[in-house]
């Protein structure tokens, strides 16, 4: 299978996950951020050689012909976003909003959600699936992506 199409399949199953689809909606970046930030990320590993960035262009999900800068641009823009999150972490956690309980909520949904990571890879490495071992994996997804939807509601959160 040719890089892009091995790429593409991969990107299309990764946005079209549930989790994703939940954690990418409440994120600050664009389903087109999200995807190119994943091409620039994640390509090289799957081509198993540096990419440059006209390449990776041509690697997105749109029929339409995306130029290497236009590629830059919204990648520029993920990373900004990536960026500015990660400082309204750290500022919350040094205004103390963290030390609040109303966190436990998130802090819970992240233990989870590492929890099912690690089941998921776990079962992704061994040649057979048991069923139950499947519906252990449904059953944590669908506790996920229902705490993730609970705590996507401004009333609901701690904000």
């Amino acid at each position: 299978m040719k890089l892009k199409e091995t790429v593409q399949m991969w990107l299309i199953s990764s946005l079209n996950d549930p989790v994703v689809k939940i954690l990418a909606r409440n994120s600050h970046l664009t389903k087109t951020q999200l995807e190119t930030l994943l091409i620039d990320v994640l390509s090289e590993n799957i081509a198993k050689k540096p990419l440059k960035y006209d390449e990776k262009a041509r690697l997105r999900l749109t029929k339409a012909k995306i130029s290497r800068g236009a590629f830059n641009r919204t990648l520029k823009q993920a990373k900004e976003n990536v960026v500015k999150s990660i400082y309204t972490v750290l500022l919350l956690g040094y205004l103390g909003v963290f030390e609040s309980t109303t966190l436990d909520l998130y802090l819970e949904i992240a233990n989870k959600l590492q929890e099912y990571l690690d089941t998921y890879k776990a079962m992704m490495n061994r040649d057979k699936y048991e069923d139950e071992q499947l519906k252990i994996i449904e059953i944590m997804r669908e506790e996920l992506e229902t705490g993730l939807k609970k705590l996507s509601n401004p009333s609901e959160g701690f904000l």
